[in-house]
């Protein structure tokens, strides 16, 4: 493989006299592998030159694949400008993590609306194809991509690229999860020993460099790495070379120098094998033989290639007996573009399927007064058997009824919220996967609803007796947010919230609602890695969520009234003792609560 550097700055582009030698681009990387498939990591202000070279040096179109690691302005800046795309007879393969609500080519052609950019995305004249990614692994030709998060605050990937006996790993950006690992001589823990594995054995890393270990304590949260934690990491996986990348737009070369000298001294000192350089615009760096070992797939990955359609093409044939259900229904799919086709009975959802299918089916399932399931195998008989159309069974329970055919696609729970309503209905008809699963109902709800009321706790002034375990729990765990959720019919409301700036949200965003459905505490060391809550809002989207570990507030009879929670915006881990520390506050808050109501 060939690896050349043509953006080496982080956060906005620096050129000056003070950064020609290591540059003043954001991130852009070309990779070739020996067979000739071009890839290209990240498209900041760099690939405009890179893309001014390929056109001039082809005869014809210019053929590649677009690696996003995130949709931060300086990683996707250059693509209005990188010529390929718009030289028709081109096809471009553009992949990046998807967000919850909009795929990454809605993301990418925000930069380029028309209050920012003359030239609208549809105005590229090559054949653009969109790869929306988790973690995971895919095949590009005759290179093997490993995908794996990044701790960042936007949704990142790294990547691992195998081709021609050789691994290059391309992590950029990514912060430590344990601060203590800034200095580079902590021991590796949890998450940070995952990103160890990740990168293991490679031939070249190019890794996040921004700060140094002085300066990250002022830059924590803002996703980047120390230099001394780069170096940390890679000689604990055995890298034979790292590149250092994304250097801070206020670093002269100089600095840069003074950096690379001091850390290439320490590593011989230390009698260690890592070669160290920065990477700089036009750097070149060949690998070839058969040191690295293939990757392995740490998941299947998800990739949406779908083509992009309209909106308001699509028509969602719904069928709905209960009159605020179906309005609710009908709401959220006007809120996304959508055509709703209501039926009025089970034969009028037959009649109206005629030639061309809905993009979705939502009927409603409540037996014995209206049973779904013996519409799906007429239905699917009636598209062609097209097992591609959604049918989605709309039920207060899974259980409603007998066990749900095959045929069908899903369940949509009621009650729901409209913001859940609307990204699962979106998500049926662009046949898109959406990794968030709102929490059911435990069997006691009637019941529990009606102590939690009893208590005359809800909606009442802050208490310091509360708030006092809640700063307790915070210290004691070194998490920014802690808090004593009350699960409500419709939403999860906070007696305590430290960290936290509201006092309540929807149930159907609520991580404390699916420990009130199971009684049992529920730990959940990296949201984006599971699958229930890696396209919450709460995750998505501020406060961006990445741990989550809550103890259930259960009286002697069963009945759970809500959590007491811990939440992380980096991914970590708790230990047995740490859980029986969680469990002993948990009973002080549950002790207190009573208190309170008797």
């Amino acid at each position: 493989m060939r690896i050349k550097f043509w953006g080496t700055r982080g956060s906005i582009a620096k050129p000056g006299p003070a950064t020609q030698r290591y540059g003043g681009n954001t991130s852009c990387v070309e990779l070739r592998s020996d067979a000739g498939t071009l890839v290209v990591l990240d498209c900041g202000t760099g690939s405009h030159a890179l893309g001014q070279q390929l056109c001039a040096q082809a005869d014809g179109p210019v053929n590649g694949h677009l690696l996003i690691s995130h949709t931060h302005w300086d990683h996707i800046q250059g693509i209005p400008f990188f010529a390929p795309l718009f030289a028709s007879g081109g096809v471009w393969h553009v992949y990046g993590p998807r967000g919850l609500s909009s795929s990454l080519r809605t993301t990418l052609a925000g930069q380029m609306e028309h209050t920012y950019f003359p030239i609208s995305i549809d105005q590229l004249a090559a054949r653009i194809e969109y790869h929306d990614l988790v973690e995971g692994q895919l095949q590009i030709e005759d290179i093997t991509v490993s995908c794996h998060f990044l701790n960042h605050p936007a949704l990142t990937l790294g990547y691992r690229l195998h081709a021609d006996g050789a691994s290059v790993a391309y992590c950029c950006d990514h912060e430590p999860y344990a601060i203590a690992m800034a200095d580079g001589r902590s021991p590796i823990t949890g998450p940070d020993q995952r990103h160890v594995e990740f990168i293991a054995g490679a031939d070249l890393v190019i890794h996040d460099a921004q700060y140094t270990a002085a300066e990250y304590p002022q830059k924590l949260g803002w996703g980047h790495s120390p230099v001394e934690y780069a170096v940390r990491v890679c000689r604990e996986a055995g890298v034979h070379q790292l590149a250092l990348t994304h250097h801070d737009p206020l670093r002269e070369d100089y600095a840069v120098d003074q950096i690379i000298a001091n850390l290439r001294t320490e590593l011989a000192d230390q009698g260690a094998t890592l070669e160290l350089v920065a990477a700089a615009e036009g750097m070149t760096i060949e690998l070839g033989g058969h040191r690295a070992a293939p990757p392995t797939a740490v998941a299947s990955v998800q990739t949406d290639a779908r083509r992009e359609i309209q909106a308001a093409e699509h028509t969602v044939l719904l069928h709905a007996q209960t009159p605020d259900l179906g309005q609710a229904l009908i709401d959220a799919i006007a809120a996304e573009g959508f055509t709703c086709l209501r039926c009025d009975d089970e034969a009028d959802v037959l009649r109206q399927i005629g030639d061309t299918p809905p993009a979705s089916i939502l009927l409603e399932h409540q037996p014995p007064t209206c049973d779904a399931r013996k519409l799906i195998g007429p239905l699917r008989a009636a598209m062609g058997g097209q097992p591609s159309v959604p049918v989605v069974l709309v039920s207060r329970s899974k259980d409603a009824g007998a066990t749900i055919e095959d045929a069908a696609t899903d369940w949509l729970l009621s009650p729901f919220g409209e913001k859940y309503a609307r990204t699962k209905i979106r998500a049926w008809a662009l046949r898109s996967p959406c990794r968030w699963t709102t929490a059911g109902r435990p069997a006691n709800e009637a019941q529990r609803l009606a102590t939690l009321q009893g208590l005359n706790i809800l909606d009442t002034e802050a208490e310091d007796r509360f708030d006092k375990l809640g700063r307790i729990a915070a210290s004691a765990f070194s998490v920014p947010v802690a808090l004593v959720s009350l699960v409500d019919a419709q939403r999860q409301w906070f007696k305590s919230c430290i960290g936290l700036g509201v006092r309540e949200t929807s149930r159907d965003l609520a991580f404390c609602a699916h420990v009130v459905e199971s009684g049992q505490d529920l730990i959940i060391p990296d949201t984006h890695l599971d699958e229930r809550f890696a396209d919450n809002p709460l995750v998505q989207e501020p406060p961006h969520i990445r741990f989550y570990a809550g103890a259930p507030l259960n009286l002697d009879n069963g009945e759970c009234l809500g959590t007491l929670c811990l939440i992380d915006f980096r991914p970590r881990t708790l230990s047995a003792g740490e859980i029986e520390l969680l469990h002993e506050l948990r009973d002080l808050v549950l002790r207190e609560i009573l208190r309170k109501s008797d």
